[in-house]
This record gives structure tokens, C-alpha cells and sequence, in this order.
């Protein structure tokens, strides 16, 4: 059905496909709903929660948990939503969201728009109890000129404290800019300020969630020995966070095969899709390299076929998540993604996912 839909939607800018999607989600997910059952060797328990299948919505899909239903009923084991901050934000001016076709990719440069952590909390509190499987929220500092340092960090709490009691795990979005100087929390020293700071709050049993960090896409020095992510890893790991996601967006434009003048039009945001699959994979091995495959991985960049989601299931990701492909795939990719998975481990002689992941490590 998706193949007659699309072009429609392609008609309009990205932003207002997207509004347009998000409106249909809500409208599909008010009829009485199928149930399915999850192949039972996609089932797996990761940092205490009970995960039906390993395919997830990224977050940026479902910025202020609006279509919860709906991603369950097309079959997402779990759903991740957000970014969220501590306060509203009406994100950058438009047009701020772009397809590149040729590449399967998308570029944003949204600016962190949501509803903030107070409208966003209501909303999940009333979905909360009839869910039946796994949410994540994806937390984020505010983006508002001149919030950095100590006072970005504050941020950050009371989002953890509003929303860690509605979630399952909570994602830290580390790559936006908060220091003196424009670095972001994936300076060490910041991370390390930061971790310290959620951690803290973490002090009461109803905000004792799992804690999820996710990083921007590596440069290849970074992995190298002395690299950024080894000092990133050993603050990480240093105060025991609970799993990762790999990988954001990235503002590199290499190896694109939309034109220059295309992309110079467009000007700056992140690019996500199929050119940033690289880089992500590259990232997955490094983390269940250096953890000795001990942490949850979460993949995601460039998922939009059932090989891509096996492999990076065999290099060592427990889960993995889809944004762009959904936009060029349609709705169906997710049960494609899960029952091709199933079939892949069947063919392989795979037993499920504690077999499978980090297999081909």
C-alpha cells in the first residue's frame, strides 16, 4: 500500500510529510487493533526488561509520544521517543528538514523542537499502563542560547526526574552544545559532569532506570587507540551506565550521491539514512569490542532491509532502531524487518538473539 502513498507524500516538503504521517498514526491507532505474536527466539531480557523483539522506532520519529499505540501495533518491540527537554522549544526557523532520494537519507536541522518534559510526561501517563511493550525516552538539553555548563546540566535533571518514572530506560542525547566554549557532552569532562549529575538524581526507587547513552558518528581516529571514544567509554563505564546507541546523525556529507549544488541549497543539518550505515557499524564493533559485548548496543543509521538489521545483529547489537527507512519503506518495513530476521536465524541455525548478537563480532 505504502508504494501508492508515498509519492503523495513525497509531493509535500519533508517537515509537513512527516506532520502528515504523524496525524495518520494517531487517527490508525483509535481502530481496534490485531494482535500479533513476536517470533519467541526474538524474545530477550536486556539491563531488567522484557524485550518481544529486537526492531524500535529511533527517536526523532515520535518526538512528543503522540502515535505510542500506533508504533506498537505495527509491530515494534519497542519504542523510543523524544528528544525531550525541560522546557518547550519551538526548534529552528523552516524549512529545516530535507530528502536527499538518490542517497535514501534525510537531512534535518529541526533545533530540538518538542512539547518539553511537563506536556510530553502527561501524555505518556496516560498511555503508560495499557503498553505491552518497552519505552524509552530520549532526553536532551533545552535549546536555548547561553544554557551550558552547570545550568545545561540542571537542564538535563529535571528532565530525568519529570520522565524517568514513565520510561522503561532513558537515553542521554549528548551532542548538542552546552559548554563556554561550544563543545558538547561528548567532551569527557562534560559527560563526566553530567553522568554525575543524573546519576545523582537517580536516588529515589521510581527514577532507578536504566541509563542509555547515545553518541554522534565516529571519525575513524576517534576509534584508534587514545581516541575520543576511549576516553568517552572510560567515563562511561566508569559510572556503569546501562547500555548505548549508536548512532546519531552526522554533518558529514561524504560519499553522497546527490549533487553538490543540491546539498549547498540544503546548507547545514544531520544526515541520517543509508550513507550513515558506515559509521555506525563502525561504532557497534568498537563499543561490543571494548565492552567485551557486557553492554546492550543499540544500532541505528542506515537500517532499511532485513540484511542490514541481521548484520548488524551478528556484530553485536541486541537491538536496533529505524527512522529514515520508514520514510522511504513505509509503516511496513518493521514486521518486514522482524519476521526476516527470524527467518534469517532459522536459515543460520541461530537459536535467538543471546546466540546471534555479536555472532560475526
Amino acid at each position: 500500500m505504502y508504494r501508492w502513498v508515498r509519492p503523495l507524500l513525497f509531493r509535500l516538503d519533508a517537515e509537513r510529510a512527516h506532520h502528515v504521517a504523524i496525524c495518520l498514526g494517531r487517527l490508525i491507532q483509535r481502530l481496534p487493533a490485531q494482535g500479533s505474536d513476536d517470533p519467541p527466539e526474538l524474545r530477550q531480557s536486556l539491563f531488567g526488561v522484557d524485550f518481544p523483539n529486537p526492531v524500535g522506532i529511533a527517536a526523532g520519529l515520535d518526538k512528543n509520544a503522540q502515535c505510542i499505540p500506533y508504533w506498537e501495533r505495527i509491530g515494534c518491540g519497542f519504542v523510543e521517543v523524544g528528544s525531550v527537554s525541560a522546557d518547550p522549544a519551538p526548534g529552528n526557523p523552516k524549512p529545516r528538514a530535507f530528502r536527499l532520494p538518490l542517497d535514501k537519507a534525510l537531512i534535518n536541522r529541526m533545533g530540538l523542537n518538542n512539547d518539553g518534559a511537563g506536556a510530553i510526561a502527561a501524555r505518556l501517563g496516560s498511555v503508560r499502563d495499557s503498553m505491552s511493550t518497552p519505552l524509552g525516552v530520549n532526553i536532551v538539553k533545552t535549546h536555548r542560547p547561553g544554557l551550558e555548563g552547570t545550568a545545561a546540566v540542571a537542564d538535563f535533571c529535571r528532565s530525568f526526574v519529570t520522565l524517568a518514572p514513565l520510561a522503561d530506560y532513558v537515553a542521554l542525547n549528548i551532542s548538542c552544545p552546552n559548554t563556554d566554549d561550544g563543545k558538547t557532552f561528548e567532551d569527557p569532562a562534560a559527560l563526566d559532569l553530567l553522568l554525575a549529575g543524573v546519576t545523582g538524581v537517580r536516588d529515589r526507587p521510581e527514577r532507578q532506570v536504566p541509563i542509555l547513552v547515545k553518541f554522534s558518528p565516529p571519525k575513524s581516529e576517534d576509534l584508534n587507540a587514545g581516541g575520543r571514544f576511549h576516553e568517552l567509554l572510560a567515563v562511561t563505564e566508569s559510572y556503569d551506565v546501562d547500555g548505548y546507541i549508536a548512532t546519531n546523525t552526522t554533518v558529514s556529507r561524504q560519499g553522497l550521491r546527490t549533487d553538490a549544488s543540491v546539498l549547498a541549497q540544503i546548507g547545514q543539518g544531520g544526515l541520517s539514512g543509508r550513507p550513515l550505515a558506515t559509521r555506525s557499524r563502525a561504532l557497534l564493533q568498537f563499543l561490543f569490542r571494548e565492552t567485551s559485548g557486557r553492554k546492550p548496543i543499540v544500532s541505528v543509521g542506515g537500517i532499511d532491509s532485513v540484511e542490514e538489521a541481521v548484520t548488524r545483529v551478528y556484530m553485536g547489537a541486541a537491538l536496533v532502531q529505524v527512522y529514515t527507512g520508514l520514510v522511504y519503506e513505509g509503516p511496513g518495513l518493521i514486521r518486514r524487518l522482524v519476521g526476516g530476521i527470524s527467518e534469517r536465524f532459522a536459515t543460520d541455525g541461530v537459536s535467538g538473539m543471546a546466540e546471534a548478537r555479536g555472532r560475526n563480532a
